[in-house]
């Protein structure tokens, strides 16, 4: 399939994504995700090794159209729950539950 990321047109197959990835060991992902194999891989990462550019030049919509007309699945990174700031007295009353009547 041919594709143009950061204005370079580029003949894509997902055979040939599957073989540039394998043995690459997935970055910790912190926005848009791609599923190749079994592993999840941040798109800026695909995009650069696929394409073998900085990733600065390119943005990781372009790279996620392509994954996605190749036929692998993207997604986002699912967001953290808000962490919350107790005090000691808040949380050790959760801890202890609500009264009980006998």
């Amino acid at each position: 399939m041919r594709c143009v990321i950061a204005r370079f047109p580029f003949d894509l197959t997902k055979s040939g994504v599957l073989e540039s990835m394998k043995g690459v060991k997935p970055e910790p992902i912190t926005g848009e995700s791609v599923i190749i194999g079994r592993r999840h891989y941040p798109v800026k990462q695909v995009g650069q090794v696929v394409t073998r550019q900085d990733p600065r030049d390119f943005s990781a919509g372009e790279v996620v159209r392509a994954m996605a007309r190749l036929g692998f699945t993207c997604g986002t990174a699912p967001k953290a729950a808000p962490a919350r700031d107790d005090n000691p007295f808040e949380r050790a009353s959760a801890l202890l539950g609500t009264p009980v009547s006998v």
